[in-house]
C-alpha cells in the first residue's frame, strides 16, 4: 500500500511527531514528506505493537514519525506511508476475551483472500476502523471489555473525518479468471483486467485487474473494501425490476428477496417516491451482517419473504433516500421500520417498541443540571440558531481534507452543546442517530400528519442542496406545512436538550348542561407539567366506555400548559402521551376521573 495522507495538527502546541497506526499484521516500509522546501524528505521512524481492539488481531503497527520541523497548530503536513503485509482473518481480540471460535469468526470476517466463482462471490472483505486497520489511522487504544469506549471511539472517528475526501487506486493479481468488481465505500467500480500472458489457457493465465475511485468526501463511514468474482444478478418488483443487484451462488434465494421487496414497496414508493434512486446491492458473505448506505453483506438463503421483509424495509430505505446526515439517514431507515410494524402488525405494537426504545434513550441521555444557562427558556422561544458543529478533523488516510464552514458559534444565543452531550444533528452514536432520530421523525409525523411529512421528505430527496444545508429539511417541512417548527428542531436535533419529564398536575371535569340539539356533556380541563428541558407535543385522550376524545399539546421545557376538551359521553380517564414522544421515566400517564355529584 502506497498511503497519501494529508493531517492536520488541531491541538493548541506544535507537534514535533506524528503517530499512525495500522493492523498489526502489516509493517510499516518507509514514510516521506513533500512540505518542506527540500522536496521530498525521508521522514525517521519507529514502530512497535500497541494493544486495542480497534483491529480484529488486538494490537497495531504503530509508527512514532519524528519531523524535521514542528507542525504549528492548525497547519497541515502532506505524507506518502508505504507499509505491506498479509491480512488473514483473525478473531484474537474476541477469543481473548473468552468468546467461542466460530461466533468470533462470524463476527471478525476481515480478510484479503482470493475469490472463487465457483464457491465464494466475494473475496477480500474488509471494513475499516473498529474491524481490521487495513489504513493508516491514528487513535488512542480502546478495547471491547472496557464498557462501550470501542464503539464510542469508532463512532467519533466516523463524525470527525466525514468532510475528509478519499480516493482509492487497487490492483488484484490474479490467474485464471479475473475478479469481476470492487465495492469501496459503499460504491461500485468495474476492474479492467490485464492479461500477463494471454497465450496460456485461460485458467493458467496469470495477470492484474485494476480500478480507480475518484476523490470523494468519506462521509459518515469507515472505509470499506470488497472484491467480487462474477455480475451481480438483478431481481425486483413489477414497477422496479432492477431494485436488488445480487451477488450470490445461491440463485435460489433470489425469488425470496424479489417477493419481500415486493411486500416493502409500497410503504416505500408511498413515503419517499415512486422510483428509488439505485438498487440495494446485496453480497453473499458468511458472518454478521454489514451495511453501508445501499450496500448490504450479509449471508442469502431462501427463506420466508415475510421473514425477509423487516430487515430489507432497513436496507431499501437507503436506496430509496440518502443523506450526509446520519440522524437522517439512519434514523429514516428505521422510521420506516416503524412503519413497517404498525402496518403489520398494529400501532400498539409500534408503540410498544418506541417504549422500549425510549427506556434505552433516558439511560443514555444525562439529566440535565438545573444551573444549565436558559434552562428556564421555552421550547417556544423562537430561537433561529442553526445547528453547528465543531470544525471536522482532517481524515488521517485522504489525499486531501478541506474542513466545512460552518455558522459562526458567537451569533449563536444558546450554546450548541448542552451539558447533556452533542446534539441528534451532531450525535456519532447509533442510541442517538437511530433510536432517538427514529423517535424524532415518529414525532414529527404526529406534528405535521402523513401527507406534509411525505411531500417534505420527498422534495427534500430531489435536491442535494437541501442536504449540504444543516437547516434544509426543517426549512422543507416548514415550506410544505406552513408551520414554524424552529422550537421541535431546536429543542431535539440541534441542540441536546435532554427528554420531557411529564406529569399530569390537574383534571378538573365540568359537567354542561344540554344546549338545544346537544346533549349534556363534560367539559374536561387537563394541566400537564413538564420538567425536563425539551419541549414536547403530546396526545391528551378523554375515554369514556368506548369513546375517545383527543387533542394535541405542546408543553415547552420548564413550564406547564392545560387543553380544554368536551366530552359527550360520561368521561372515565384521562391520557397523556401514548408512548409516541420518549420521556425520562414512563411515556404514557393515565388518571382515573372522579365525577363531581358522582
Amino acid at each position: 500500500m502506497r498511503a497519501g495522507l494529508t493531517v492536520r495538527n488541531d491541538g493548541p502546541a506544535p507537534l514535533r511527531r506524528l503517530i499512525l497506526q495500522i493492523s498489526s499484521s502489516l509493517h510499516w516500509d518507509a514514510f516521506s514528506s513533500l512540505a518542506y522546501a527540500s522536496g521530498s524528505q525521508p521522514l525517521a521512524f519507529a514502530s512497535h505493537l500497541v494493544d486495542t481492539d480497534a483491529d480484529h488481531t488486538g494490537s497495531i503497527a504503530e509508527a512514532v514519525i519524528t519531523l524535521p520541523q514542528p507542525l504549528a497548530p492548525g497547519a497541515s503536513l502532506t505524507l506518502t506511508a508505504l507499509y505491506s503485509g498479509a491480512l488473514p482473518q483473525s478473531a484474537e481480540r474476541l477469543t481473548r476475551i473468552g468468546a467461542p471460535s466460530n461466533d468470533a469468526l462470524a463476527q471478525d470476517w476481515d480478510a484479503i483472500a482470493p475469490t472463487d466463482p465457483e464457491t465464494a462471490l466475494v473475496g477480500t472483505a474488509l471494513r475499516g476502523f473498529g474491524n481490521v486497520l487495513w489504513y493508516p489511522v491514528s487513535a488512542p487504544p480502546v478495547f471491547l471489555g472496557d464498557g462501550a469506549k470501542l464503539f464510542q471511539s469508532v463512532g467519533r472517528t466516523k463524525l470527525r473525518e466525514a468532510a475528509a475526501t478519499i480516493r482509492l487506486r487497487l490492483s488484484v493479481e490474479y490467474v485464471g479468471e479475473p475478479p469481476d468488481a470492487a465495492y469501496f465505500c459503499g460504491r461500485r467500480g468495474q476492474l479492467i483486467a490485464i492479461s500477463d500472458n494471454p497465450n496460456l489457457p485461460a485458467a493458467q493465465s496469470p495477470g492484474i485487474a485494476t480500478v480507480t475511485f475518484d476523490a470523494q468526501p468519506l462521509g459518515f463511514r469507515t472505509p470499506s473494501l470488497f472484491v467480487t468474482a462474477g455480475a451481480a444478478s438483478l431481481t425486483g418488483t413489477q414497477a422496479n425490476p432492477d431494485l436488488i443487484a445480487a451477488l450470490t451462488p445461491h440463485e435460489d434465494a433470489l425469488p425470496a428477496y424479489a417477493a419481500a421487496a415486493a411486500q416493502v414497496e409500497p410503504l416505500l414508493a408511498d413515503w419517499l417516491g415512486a422510483q428509488p434512486l439505485g438498487p440495494l446491492t446485496l453480497l453473499d458473505h458468511p458472518g454478521d451482517p454489514f451495511e453501508d448506505d445501499a450496500l448490504l453483506v450479509r449471508p442469502m438463503r431462501a427463506a420466508d419473504p415475510a421473514a425477509l421483509a423487516p430487515s430489507l424495509v432497513h436496507s431499501l430505505t437507503h436506496a430509496w433516500i440518502r443523506s450526509s446526515r446520519p440522524w437522517i439517514d439512519e434514523g429514516l431507515a428505521e422510521f420506516m421500520s416503524l412503519l413497517w410494524i404498525e402496518r403489520t402488525q398494529g400501532r400498539p405494537a409500534t408503540l410498544s417498541q418506541l417504549q422500549d426504545a425510549a427506556r434505552t434513550l433516558a439511560l443514555t441521555e444525562p439529566e440535565l443540571p438545573a444551573s444549565l444557562p436558559n434552562a428556564e427558556s421555552t421550547a417556544s422561544s423562537n430561537s433561529q440558531s442553526a445547528p453547528t458543529s465543531p470544525p471536522p478533523a482532517p481524515s488521517k488516510i485522504s489525499s486531501s481534507s478541506d474542513s466545512p464552514s460552518h455558522p459562526d458559534k458567537s451569533s449563536s444565543p444558546i450554546p450548541s452543546f448542552s451539558p447533556a452531550g452533542a446534539s441528534l444533528a451532531d450525535a456519532s452514536g447509533e442510541v442517538f442517530y437511530r433510536t432517538k432520530a427514529a423517535a424524532v421523525w415518529w414525532m414529527l409525523r404526529g406534528i405535521v400528519g402523513d401527507d406534509a411529512l411525505k411531500q417534505a421528505l420527498q422534495a427534500y430527496r430531489k435536491d442535494s442542496r437541501l442536504d449540504r444545508d444543516p437547516t434544509g429539511f426543517e426549512q422543507t417541512l416548514a415550506a410544505a406545512t406552513h408551520q414554524d417548527l424552529r422550537w421541535f428542531f431546536s429543542d431535539w436535533v440541534y441542540r441536546d436538550r435532554g427528554l420531557p419529564d411529564l406529569s399530569i398536575v390537574s383534571v378538573t371535569p365540568s359537567q354542561l348542561e344540554p344546549n338545544g340539539a346537544a346533549a349534556a356533556g363534560w367539559l374536561i380541563a387537563v394541566d400537564v407539567r413538564n420538567n425536563g428541558y425539551a419541549g414536547a407535543q403530546v396526545t391528551v385522550t378523554v375515554r369514556g366506555g368506548t369513546a375517545t376524545e383527543t387533542r394535541q399539546l405542546r408543553i415547552p421545557g420548564r413550564s406547564s400548559a392545560s387543553v380544554r376538551i368536551v366530552f359527550a359521553g360520561t368521561p372515565q380517564q384521562v391520557q397523556v402521551n401514548d408512548g409516541s414522544v420518549p420521556e425520562t421515566e414512563t411515556s404514557i400517564h393515565t388518571r382515573q376521573l372522579v365525577l363531581p355529584g358522582k
